[in-house]
């Protein structure tokens, strides 16, 4: 039961961790992340991660839409701001 009431608890401010950032900011934070590491030093860990082949998608949900990454290698390659998610 005490578990049970921990993650009803932790669950909202998880929640309202996700996606409060707005597109600017995270692309912000981003500025001068010219690697897979410094990138995720700066925004996290991504919220989806997509593989294909040597690249890499990463996309953070914002409040106003998401921000995607292409990573080649090491190496951050591109940076894209899509619409709003709602």
């Amino acid at each position: 039961m005490r578990v049970l009431l921990r993650v009803a608890l932790l669950l909202p401010l998880l929640l309202a961790a996700c996606g409060d950032s707005s597109k600017s900011e995270l692309i912000g934070k981003a500025k001068g992340a010219d690697t897979k590491a410094k990138l995720e030093a700066a925004l996290g860990r991504p919220d989806d991660l997509t593989k294909v082949g040597p690249l890499e998608k990463w996309t953070y949900k914002a409040s106003d839409g998401e921000v995607t990454f292409l990573i080649t290698g090491e190496s951050v390659a591109l940076e894209l701001a899509g619409g709003s998610s709602q």
